[in-house]
């Protein structure tokens, strides 16, 4: 393989800065100094070797435009840092499912016509990962999209909390194992994001003879995520992923009513930024309390890249074939 090719699924707010990314880093080699990323060069993959040659959305605004412009279409608000020419990928029509949930149906009109052949346009691009940017909570639509693309014969990147790479029962586990195929996830963590500050903070205490007895964590933010995210039933998977990953450093049972992860509400003005508020109360040397309390505010979309990731996929689909 002498590159990464890509599809998407979703072309919202993480999938533009994706797009910008892979176009501001793109001439970036193994050798040089760069601020943002974490390998800018994985067994001879660089950024500049990600080529995105699919994409599958389901909003009217982006259907049949060119990706460089449907990353840029409502109601995407995240930053924009980098020019992105003409690329010359058609935005096709995915598959709705569960993947329109009460809140989002009010900012995005579904585009007419018939979902695309999925599987196929797949195999016609070569491609060799598929990185999931679906809307939380679309647990149908992502099960469709991963039996099109174990059927193509793809490597998966699932960045949102549906239990496919990790699902209890191991039904997935077994399909990409069977097909000799890599998936990562699920619920990607961001660079610096809330999760990874608070599982950090959670393993320091423990690591210094801390007793953690309570801690929540308290995210707010303006984009269509946090828009989505209203709806509480959509969220049942990412309370466990969220909450899972911080119990998860604790030598002990944290019970249920004293720790509280996850999003908490939409604030339309802070558009794509992301505040997260976190407390953590312990009881440190002769159980005198240790209290600590952070607000943590990040560009939420750019925060999410999962350039290394596509780039790991890559390197194992390569390792299977030899």
């Amino acid at each position: 393989m002498s590159e990464i090719r890509v599809a998407l699924l979703g072309v919202g707010n993480c999938a533009s800065s994706l797009i910008q990314g892979i176009q501001k880093y793109k001439d970036v080699g193994p050798d040089d100094k760069v601020n943002g990323l974490m390998y800018p060069v994985m067994d001879n993959y660089s950024v500049g070797d990600i080529n995105v040659v699919a994409a599958f959305d389901v909003n009217d605004s982006k259907v049949g435009l060119d990706l460089s412009e449907a990353i840029f279409a409502s109601p995407n608000n995240a930053i924009k840092f980098q020019d992105v020419p003409p690329m010359g990928v058609k935005v096709e029509r995915g598959m709705t499912h569960d993947g329109i949930g009460k809140y989002l149906s009010s900012v995005i009109k579904k585009a007419p016509g018939k979902t695309s052949n999925v599987t196929k346009i797949l195999q016609d691009l070569g491609v060799d990962v598929v990185v999931n940017y679906l809307p939380v909570g679309s647990e149908s639509a992502t099960k469709w999209y991963v039996e099109q693309l174990i059927a193509a014969g793809c490597g998966f990147v699932n960045c949102i909390p549906v239990f496919i790479a990790s699902s209890g029962e191991g039904y997935w586990q077994k399909r990409f194992e069977d097909a000799e195929l890599p998936v990562i996830g699920d619920d990607i963590k961001s660079q610096v994001g809330a999760t990874i500050v608070h599982r950090v903070l959670t393993r320091l205490f423990v690591e210094r003879g801390v007793e953690l007895n309570k801690s929540y964590q308290l995210n707010f933010g303006g984009n269509s995520d946090f828009l989505n995210m209203l709806e509480q039933e959509r969220l049942v998977s990412k309370k466990i992923s969220k909450t899972e990953s911080v119990r998860s450093q604790v030598d002990r049972v944290l019970s249920d009513e004293n720790v509280h992860i996850g999003p908490s509400d939409h604030v339309p003005w802070l558009e794509d930024s992301k505040w997260c508020y976190i407390r953590m109360e312990g009881k440190g040397f002769a159980d005198i309390p240790i209290n600590v309390e952070l607000k943590l505010e990040v560009s939420d979309s750019p925060n999410s890249l999962v350039l290394s990731l596509m780039q790991y996929v890559v390197v194992r689909l390569h390792w299977i074939e030899k």
